[in-house]
């Protein structure tokens, strides 16, 4: 069963537990195992395997990350290993149990499926960092895109060999790669199944080289680039607005009794083309036709707009509120909408082909 599939163990600086997962791989069956050195230093370049008939070394001159580290092997096996069944990725620190990796190997089958071997982090001895980063991160796949995934940070990986290379066009070079990773399976239908693996933490996971700031910064930039077009759009809505209604005034074209209504139109129609473009470009980096995703997006701007007057008229009745509650229902429901928008526009509107 493993004679054709790959496992990949990409590495930075590791210690010698480096040596005890790649013998204990092999012990567990694997005979095909990739072990990337991701620029590691001097100190650290001793504790790689040597070369041999089970062992591939590749080797990035200087650090790229986590997801370069990855591709490199992914593009390797395409080249190199065209009769390859599947891939398992794990981590080389000893987090993955020979057993868990060896049934994440198991369950590759012809399917264009991803398998994630996901750890529970329910535990008293779950490192505070490790349990507060992996709830933040399912909570927020779970919001934005409907998709509950329970471990979303998991190393260890398992899929069949004909999506290397749709892997490798994922975006992203360090730890982001992974949640990108995710969020393309998702947008483009790619089925995401999960098994259960062992949890373990070795001295509380001091080896990780995950950065909390900066590579939080990576893996949530999606929702980053989201927040931000929609706070560029409602800028430019409101100073479109102020532009229209000054600019009425100086020419007189438009009514006073009017020109509000025209202005909002107007500056409505500038932002929603601005907000179009940036989610289209760079929050969801679709490449399909303009054509499909403007009626859909627009469709999808008309139907926001309908449910939130719906909403905020029936819940300010219900509620018997006044001029300041009805402004605090409306944030409420606008906030839902957000999320939910986001939701429809990476599944529906953008969705890759």
């Amino acid at each position: 069963m493993l004679k054709n599939i790959f496992l990949v163990i990409p590495s930075l600086n590791p210690d010698e537990k480096l040596g005890k997962t790649i013998a204990d791989m092999i012990s567990a069956g694997f005979n095909n195992i990739i072990v990337v050195d991701d620029g590691s230093d001097e100190d650290h370049v001793r504790f790689f395997p040597t070369a041999n008939n089970n062992i591939t070394l590749l080797k990035h001159e200087v650090n790229r990350g986590k997801g370069a580290a990855l591709k490199t092997a992914f593009k390797y096996i395409t080249e190199n290993f065209p009769e390859a069944d599947g891939v398992v990725t794990a981590d080389g620190d000893g987090q993955h149990a020979p057993g868990d990796v060896l049934r994440c190997a198991e369950e590759i089958s012809d399917k264009k499926e991803l398998i994630l071997g996901c750890r529970d982090f329910s535990g008293a001895d779950i490192p505070g960092r490790s349990r507060f980063g992996n709830k933040t991160t399912s909570f927020i796949f779970k919001a934005l895109c409907g998709k509950a995934i329970s471990d979303t940070q998991t190393g260890l990986r398992g899929f069949p060999a004909c999506l290397l290379k749709y892997l490798c066009t994922v975006k992203g070079d360090r730890f982001e790669y992974e949640t990108n990773m995710l969020l393309k399976c998702i947008g483009d239908n790619i089925p995401i199944r999960e098994i259960k693996i062992e949890t373990v933490y070795i001295e509380e996971n001091k080896t990780s080289h995950f950065r909390p700031v900066r590579d939080s910064v990576r893996i949530y930039r999606f929702l980053f680039a989201y927040v931000l077009s929609s706070l560029c759009s409602c800028a430019a809505d409101m100073l479109c607005f102020i532009a229209f209604l000054k600019l009425f005034g100086v020419w007189g074209i438009v009514s006073p009794v009017y020109a509000p209504g025209a202005a909002t139109v107007l500056a409505r129609i500038i932002s929603s083309i601005l907000n179009y473009t940036i989610n289209k470009t760079k929050v969801f980096e679709h490449k399909g036709h303009i054509k499909k995703t403007v009626f859909k997006y627009y469709t999808l701007a008309v139907v926001q707009m309908l449910v939130s007057a719906a909403a905020v008229t029936a819940i300010t009745y219900l509620l018997g509120a006044k001029t300041f509650g009805s402004s605090i229902i409306k944030m409420a429901v606008d906030t839902f909408i957000f999320f939910f928008s986001f939701r429809i526009q990476k599944l529906w509107v953008f969705r890759g082909e």
